[in-house]
């Protein structure tokens, strides 16, 4: 598939864009041109075992966009902004989005876990701005980091975003003040055993923090917890 002009930008990640793309369709195109091949495989690997992800209708020659499916709908964040009394059904989602997950074993083509040993497949970027909110269910988005482990350390990653992450922009966290936002961290973590989830935490942190996306005020607040925690 050559890769065309495309519409109007709908939306702006950290390394990726999606754009307009035609009649229920849209294109998420790596910024720096690298090949994004990959999201597409796993895209389509999930979907064939029935799991919530956009479908995908092409990929470009160069393997720097894929062209799939327009979802309507918010993002869960965006519904958590304006219904923040809704916290424990979405943390629940969340949860329910990882059991689904897990059961399914991870491509060996995939890389491993960052300090995680498992087989299962984990998404490690699953957090209410990758969940979109449409008619048919929540789906998952942006499979950038779909890797190979224990899916303890997928639980534990998002745990560490949603109780430590920034969401930008600012204005978005106004509803989720009052420890609505502790809360819904808390609460997806009462969905699980806590004791094999805090022991993927270190990694999982060490590894989050050392990511060029992640603003010091997160890595100080995510260090805290893993120390917290560790205690």
């Amino acid at each position: 598939m050559d890769r065309p002009d495309r519409g109007r930008r709908l939306a702006q990640g950290r390394d990726a864009d999606i754009f307009e793309a035609g009649p229920g369709l849209v294109a998420r195109r790596a910024r720096d041109g690298r090949s994004i091949r990959r999201e597409a495989l796993i895209m389509q690997y999930v979907a064939a075992a029935g799991y919530p992800v956009p479908k995908v209708a092409g990929v470009s020659d160069d393997g720097s966009e894929i062209l799939m499916e327009r979802l309507e709908g918010p993002t869960m964040l965006d519904d958590l902004a304006r219904h923040p009394w809704r916290y424990r059904r979405h943390a629940d989602m969340l949860a329910e989005l990882h059991r689904s997950l897990h059961v399914l074993p991870a491509p060996d083509w995939l890389p491993p876990a960052p300090g995680s040993v498992g087989d299962r497949l984990c998404h490690f970027d699953l957090h209410p701005l990758n969940v979109i909110m449409t008619r048919r269910g929540p789906v998952l988005v942006d499979w950038t980091n779909s890797c190979r482990g224990a899916g303890e350390a997928d639980v534990a990653l998002t745990w560490l975003l949603l109780a430590c992450g920034g969401v930008p922009p600012v204005g978005r966290l106004a509803a989720l003040a009052a420890g609505v936002r502790l809360r819904l961290a808390a609460r997806f973590l009462s969905r699980f055993d806590p004791a094999p989830v805090n022991q993927e935490l270190e990694a999982v942190g060490a590894w989050k923090c050392a990511d060029r996306h992640t603003s010091e005020p997160e890595r100080a607040a995510m260090r805290a917890l893993v120390r917290a925690n560790a205690a």
